[in-house]
């Protein structure tokens, strides 16, 4: 039984974690990308809602997102528990989760925040290549390809993505920041947050997890 909460900037490695989590506690990983993503391909009132904010190009309500999230909390694969990710982002949102636990008879049993140094993302990201042919990841530093800029793969062209330039980098690790700093301090005064350093190797941050969830 584990309920828990990923945090983490772009670039901590949250998705490798996510994974061995998932893998070792056998608890769904419940990104709110992929629930939005779900309601909306099966039509679902609540993916219609999302739908008509999301065509105008708006953010949909902290409400909604609220009732799509614990919604899918009570399918019955998360009896055991569930690996929270991208949810809550807001402590108008972490307040509603846990009014909603609560009326469940449930609680979380740890959020985790995977924190590394601005300097350290930005390197990872901005260092990131991907095959414009067959999608391969490579990294200027951590898993430089054989012959610079040509893909192991396939042979293909590496490019960076757009999304990796260090001004959009910068831009979305200050907009994490800003966005999930009271979120932090929320868990924190609550006091069930592990803080997990994310910039050692990922093995290490992974017994690190385990170790805090005990």
């Amino acid at each position: 039984m584990l309920r828990t909460i990923l945090l983490g900037p772009p670039g901590a490695g949250k998705g490798t974690q996510a994974a061995k989590i998932v893998e070792k506690y056998n608890v769904p990983h419940i990104s709110t990308g992929d629930i939005f993503r779900e309601n909306i391909k099966n039509g679902t009132e609540l993916g219609k809602k999302a739908q008509e904010y999301m065509n105008k190009g708006e953010l949909v309500p902290d409400d909604l997102v609220c009732e799509i999230a614990t919604d899918r909390l009570l399918k019955d694969d998360c009896k055991n528990g569930f690996l929270l990710d991208g949810f809550p982002r807001t402590v108008y949102q972490a307040v509603k989760l846990d009014e909603f636990l609560r009326s469940h008879d449930m609680k979380l049993d740890v959020v985790f925040n995977i924190a590394v140094d601005k300097e350290i993302l930005i390197e990872r990201l901005t260092g990131r290549r991907v095959c414009k042919a067959c999608g391969a990841s490579f990294h200027v530093v951590n898993i430089p390809p054989k012959k610079e800029g040509i893909c192991d793969v396939c042979g293909g062209e590496l490019i960076q993505r757009a999304d990796d330039t260090l001004e959009t980098v910068e831009n979305r690790i200050n907009v994490y920041e800003n966005e999930t700093k009271p979120l932090i301090d929320y868990y924190e005064e609550a006091g069930n947050i592990a803080n997990i350093n994310g910039a050692e190797e990922l093995d290490v941050v992974f017994a690190n997890i385990v170790k805090a969830i005990g």
